[in-house]
């Protein structure tokens, strides 16, 4: 027996299925959605292929957050923007916005800070914040 008949057969014993593409189409959507009815002055980029990575979306909200999500090409990216109801940009012609960066260096910074602080610390602001919330 080789060692690839065994990955083989391996794959094919689990018990859980990798989802549809139609099943990961509709999630994908869902995501968006999702984003684009929480968040303000949303903007779709579509972000070429590289050899890392797909083609993906990306929306970026007015506060710099965001989200990606692969997509089959430039066409299905368009599609889903302007189903969105958001303008499209190609990050190849434009480039990142400066709210993304800005976001991003906040969150780095906050993520520094965290790890910063003893464990304990960050246990009983979080209890303060769930006793605030109900």
């Amino acid at each position: 027996m080789g060692l690839f008949s065994r990955v083989l057969r391996r794959r094919s014993q689990r018990s859980e299925a990798a989802p549809s593409s139609r099943a990961a189409q509709q999630a994908t959507l869902a995501h968006f959605q999702e984003f684009v009815s929480t968040r303000r002055g949303v903007e779709a980029y579509v972000e070429p292929h590289t050899n890392d990575t797909p083609m993906t979306l990306m929306l970026i909200a007015g506060t710099g957050e965001w989200t990606r999500r692969r997509v089959p090409d430039p066409s299905t990216a368009r599609e889903v923007a302007e189903a969105l109801g958001v303008p499209v940009y190609y990050v190849h012609r434009t480039g990142y916005p400066q709210r993304m960066r800005d976001w991003n260096s906040r969150q780095r910074s906050r993520d520094r800070d965290v790890s910063r602080v003893p464990r304990e610390t960050l246990r009983s602001r979080e209890a303060s914040r769930r006793r605030e919330t109900f």
